[in-house]
């Protein structure tokens, strides 16, 4: 695995998006795995190892989150620099064309981005995300990644990711160690804090939050589609998967039971369906 930077743009001028690369690097298969709002590339660290031997896997930390630079104007954060910078990232990459696993946000950036003519992906796996996003999971995630708790230890930031992150179903011992340490910023003053930065919902909190519906974009698609559900989500319904399934390219879904938003792409079962999805 190597950890690598680009340069990329916004109108306040240059930012630093960092990456890590699993992988033959001469592999013309390639992979791109972005993470949720207020993850990091870390969280596919299983998954990248797991699929390295067959695709040259590339997991970026989107600005604002992880090792990537912060945004002095945090109203630049928002799908339009995210997919700018993304895009950078595949041209990086030199591949022709990619294949995108994206958990939550991540995966919404992907629609966004496979939806478009002349688009670089072939394959687009959607991990507990839809064209549809009701208001009520959308104020739940505002709630909670708007605020900049500090913690006194690495023990009490445990005992709060635990609550939090419970949807995310079970963990063995060495994978919630690794979620908890790619969670960890210490900051000035000596305390921990979460590795992105509370800005990055700023955007989201400027106006009346209301019910996302993208359903002529998920209609245009036609790559391939592998929809992984937690069957206890609020972000992505039953009834919004079901439709997935029924229209548009209409997905092949993996349904995770006593998981939630979203499932972590961690265990066995999981990661043996991507690869299948992706080599078929």
């Amino acid at each position: 695995m190597s950890h690598r930077f680009i340069a990329c743009f916004s109108k306040a001028g240059f930012h630093r998006v960092a990456y890590r690369e699993y992988g033959d690097p001469a592999n013309p298969r390639v992979v791109i795995c972005v993470h949720g709002l207020t993850r990091n590339g870390m969280d596919f660290e299983p998954l990248a190892r797991a699929l390295s031997e067959r695709f040259r896997i590339i997991c970026p930390d989107v600005v604002g989150r992880g090792a990537s630079d912060w945004l002095d104007d945090k109203s630049a954060y928002g799908y339009p620099q995210y997919i700018a910078d993304m895009t950078a990232l595949i041209a990086r990459s030199g591949a022709k064309e990619v294949d995108w696993i994206g958990t939550s946000m991540g995966g919404f950036m992907g629609m966004l981005m496979a939806g478009h003519a002349s688009s670089p992906i072939a394959r687009l796996v959607m991990n507990d995300i839809g064209p549809f996003i009701p208001e009520a999971a959308l104020i739940r995630i505002a709630n909670y990644a708007g605020g900049d708790p500090r913690f006194p230890d690495r023990a009490a930031l445990d005992a709060y990711m635990r609550e939090v992150y419970a949807p995310f179903g079970p963990f063995t011992a060495s994978q919630w160690q690794a979620m908890v340490d790619s969670t960890v910023r210490e900051t000035a003053q000596g305390d921990i804090a979460l590795a992105y930065d509370p800005g990055i919902v700023e955007p989201l909190r400027a106006g009346p939050i209301a019910d996302v519906d993208a359903w002529p974009l998920w209609d245009a698609l036609s790559q391939p589609v592998l929809l992984i559900r937690g069957a206890d989500s609020d972000v992505l319904t039953a009834d919004t998967a079901r439709q997935m399934c029924e229209r548009g390219p209409r997905a092949r879904m993996l349904e995770i039971a006593g998981v939630g938003h979203a499932p972590s792409l961690m265990s066995a079962d999981q990661i043996d369906a991507v690869c299948e999805f992706l080599l078929a």
